[in-house]
């Protein structure tokens, strides 16, 4: 056993260590033949998300301002909204967070889908 003195946010700790030695090195035994494992059935197929638009003359993209999943689309496409609606809703560290329209337009289109993953500054939503 050896002994240490340790500090830790100021307080001093007396701990005791103990050194383990590995055991040596024993000849590999020859394994015994494993049963091949059975085929796993083929996973279907996840949805393929949707390519993300740019924003174009006019518009602006709203952007993903934390990481997290997509809970549900509030808002609709064509739909007209004021500053401060909400357009969809986003989750994050377990907290639902609205993600609302920064000025007065009209939802041209949303990049993203209910139950999608997105990082930072993915673009949501393109307002018009």
């Amino acid at each position: 056993m050896k002994k240490f003195n340790i500090t830790v946010n100021g307080t001093s700790y007396e701990v005791e260590v103990e050194e383990v030695k590995a055991a040596p090195a024993a000849a590999p035994k020859a394994a015994a033949p494993k049963a091949a494992p059975a085929p796993k059935a083929p996973a279907a197929p996840a949805a393929p998300a949707k390519a993300a638009v740019a924003a174009g003359a006019g518009e602006h993209s709203i952007d993903a301002p934390m990481p997290g999943k997509i809970v549900k689309l509030v808002a609709q496409e064509g739909q007209a909204v004021k500053a401060g609606d909400v357009l969809l809703i986003l989750e994050a560290m377990k907290m639902q967070n609205e993600i609302t329209a920064d000025t007065d337009g009209t939802v041209k289109t949303f990049n993203v889908t209910a139950g999608q993953s997105v990082k930072v500054h993915d673009s949501l939503v393109i307002l018009g």
